[in-house]
């Protein structure tokens, strides 16, 4: 066995083949990190959510991380860490073709809408929170490997 670094169009193949990762952003004290569901375009990973900790953090501070990774068999296995932007596709004219684009890419993915739409203690269920797409525009990505 043996550990390798990927090159940056291995990585990015490899999140291309992937729908879920983990997303880490800035927190008042200590790094913040959930589950997500995402789907990959170019230099652009697309994610849904529902208003909560993650959404607000990221708002304050947009530097945002996140880490795909696959494990095989015999102890192999694969990683990419994805550095980059937090831009949200707000509900607006002007961002409504690239929220509906974001839609459509992460609607073909079954249950699509997890974990996002999964809200502890919502307040009411007549009136359900804001649907929220974001990008993160990808800066940086590297990649390991243990083959």
């Amino acid at each position: 066995m043996q550990l390798r670094e990927m090159g940056e169009q291995d990585c990015l193949a490899f999140l291309a083949g992937h729908t879920r990762g983990h997303l880490a952003c800035l927190g008042e004290k200590y790094p913040y990190i959930v589950p997500i569901q995402y789907a990959y375009e170019k230099d652009r990973l697309f994610i849904f959510s529902m208003p909560g900790l993650k959404i607000d953090l990221l708002r304050a501070h947009s530097p945002a991380c996140v880490q795909v990774e696959e494990f095989g068999e015999n102890r192999t296995w694969r990683s990419v860490l994805v550095q980059g932007t937090y831009d949200e596709l707000t509900d607006t004219p002007a961002r409504h073709d690239e929220r509906i684009h974001a839609w459509s890419l992460l609607q073909k993915q079954p249950f699509w809408w997890e974990p996002g739409a999964f809200a502890l203690n919502s307040e009411s269920e007549d009136s359900p929170a804001p649907s929220i797409f974001f990008g993160i525009s990808i800066e940086m990505v590297s990649g390991r490997q243990v083959v």
